[in-house]
């Protein structure tokens, strides 16, 4: 079980099936790339003509536009305010941001995310409506520092700022005993929502499923709980 780009991409609205990515930089064209794969319409916008060609050419939109997105009447004639989710990804223009973020929060968009470059910008695109902050770059660094320190979590999906899903080895102290044996729930308050066999996980695992050292498991608790685990 792969768990990457879930910690973006999982907590976006499921009933969502129209995005707007607005502003092609790196992250930009990662988002747009990525949801177009995942069969989402996507219109991806910029006000940069070699970056809006680029994406034409690469595929990873639906659509692409060039439009100036602090000008309220191009996002409407391109029919921004019509979709689910706008993910406003211009991190560095400051200005910028916060405009766009404003125009389409004020013109009813009811699900904006927006990329902030700073704890200030974020602080800011939350005043101005923003329903969801993100830092790439910070995340990217909290994930680099906890692959380097705690090697045996493979991957993290943040359900909120307490709660996460983690895919973590199985270590050496839990080798050869069922899930009943290790009582999990009790001693760690944490849940096993998955168990590697061979290449394939199996769900919802029985209480006398063995597990083994170096096998993948999919667990679900608190952060300080899952901290806890002798990994």
């Amino acid at each position: 079980m792969n768990l990457t780009s879930l910690k973006f991409l999982g907590n976006l609205r499921r009933e969502n099936n129209q995005f707007a990515v607005i502003g092609l930089g790196r992250f930009g064209r990662a988002v747009c790339s990525s949801l177009h794969k995942m069969g989402y319409e996507v219109l991806g916008t910029d006000i940069d003509e070699k970056l809006v060609t680029q994406a034409l050419t690469q595929k990873i939109a639906s659509h692409a536009i060039q439009l100036d997105s602090t000008e309220p009447e191009a996002l409407k004639e391109a029919g921004i305010f019509e979709m689910d989710t706008v993910i406003v990804a211009i991190g560095n223009y400051l200005q910028e941001s916060i405009i766009t973020t404003l125009n389409v929060k004020e013109a009813g968009v009811k699900n904006v995310i927006a990329k902030a470059s700073s704890e200030i910008h974020g602080k800011l695109l939350k005043r101005v409506g923003a329903d969801r902050v993100v830092f790439p770059e910070h995340e990217a660094g909290c994930a680099l520092a906890e692959t380097l320190t705690k090697p045996a979590i493979l991957d993290r999906f943040e359900l909120d700022p307490e709660n996460s899903i983690v895919e973590v080895l199985v270590p050496k102290e839990f080798h050869d005993k069922t899930l009943a044996d290790l009582n999990l729930r009790s001693r760690y308050g944490i849940s096993i929502l998955a168990v590697c066999s061979g290449e394939k996980f199996m769900t919802n695992p029985a209480p006398g499923q063995k597990l083994k050292e170096g096998s993948i498991m999919i667990v679900i608790g608190g952060n300080k709980d899952i901290e806890k685990l002798p990994i």
